[in-house]
């Protein structure tokens, strides 16, 4: 039995949709030389960062030193292709069969390494810190740690949502077989959004209301994960439902298996075998 490859990668040039709306399908045509057919999609993904502070030398000149680690949990992503003997129109079809493989797990996670921030202020200062994404959006609201001299250790846990890319590219091969095609997939998703936290470093004694950032003393920016991170998923494999020559539809999921949109008709089975 021959096999339908799929290949799910980011491309360059990944700017040029920076301003497609999150759900937007691209289906690219095929060469006529063999190539694969490409299918990406833009989608908003959910996403979670846990950050761990520790605090010493608070009466430190030109300020306390601090240090941060922890992880950025990315909601999943599965894939969905299905098979149909059956098409009337663009995105009209009697679902024969499809097959969903998790390419992502939801919880997965980006390992935030320990590094190091020194303040910018000393005479044992009031500490916050608020959470942005790589264009500097916050995503968090400013949250009061504490006071340097209480010897701080802090966690802190955030959710919000990064706009994300996959690309598909599946070869095809061997339409007639029974019970269907077989299908290997693997590749990436592009996390747009990165995660910065920001200290926001005060002498004044009122730590919890108040304009504190745009009063602060001093403020420091620490990148915690750059924009634009690839994460890779293995080579997995699954079996196709339906033989004869069907028409194959392809589709992204959220970690529930959602669809992230309409499938996506890619062609009959035999007429993607010899693009």
């Amino acid at each position: 039995m021959k096999r339908i490859t799929a290949l799910l990668t980011v491309v360059a040039g990944l700017s040029a949709a920076c301003n497609r709306e999150p759900g937007e399908q691209i289906l690219a045509a095929r060469t006529g030389d063999g190539s694969p057919v490409q299918y990406s999609q833009d989608f908003a993904l959910p996403v979670g960062a846990t950050t761990t502070t520790e605090v010493t030398g608070c009466d430190n000149s030109p300020g306390p030193y601090i240090t941060i680690s922890g992880a950025m949990t990315l909601g999943g992503l599965g894939s969905r292709l299905t098979f149909t003997n059956n098409v009337k129109g663009t995105h009209t079809f009697t679902d024969d069969a499809h097959v969903d493989v998790t390419v992502i797990p939801s919880g997965g996670s980006i390992t935030i390494p320990k590094q190091p921030v020194l303040g910018g202020v000393g005479g044992n200062p009031f500490i916050w810190i608020q959470f942005e994404d790589g264009n500097g959006q916050p995503v968090s609201g400013e949250i009061f740690l504490g006071r340097c001299v209480q010897g701080l250790t802090n966690t802190s846990a955030i959710d919000f949502s990064s706009l994300a890319r996959a690309l598909a590219t599946l070869t095809v091969a061997d339409c007639a077989n029974s019970p269907g095609p077989y299908i290997t997939l693997d590749g990436d998703m592009l996390v747009r959004s990165g995660l910065d936290a920001v200290f926001i470093f005060a002498n004044n004694d009122n730590p919890v209301g108040g304009p504190h950032r745009a009063s602060a003393d001093a403020v420091v920016t620490i990148r915690l994960v750059p924009p634009g991170h690839d994460v890779r998923f293995n080579k997995q494999p699954s079996q196709g439902g339906v033989g004869g020559n069907p028409w194959i539809w392809f589709n992204f999921l959220s970690g529930a298996g959602a669809p992230l949109g309409e499938p996506a008709l890619l062609g009959r089975c035999e007429q993607l075998s010899k693009a």
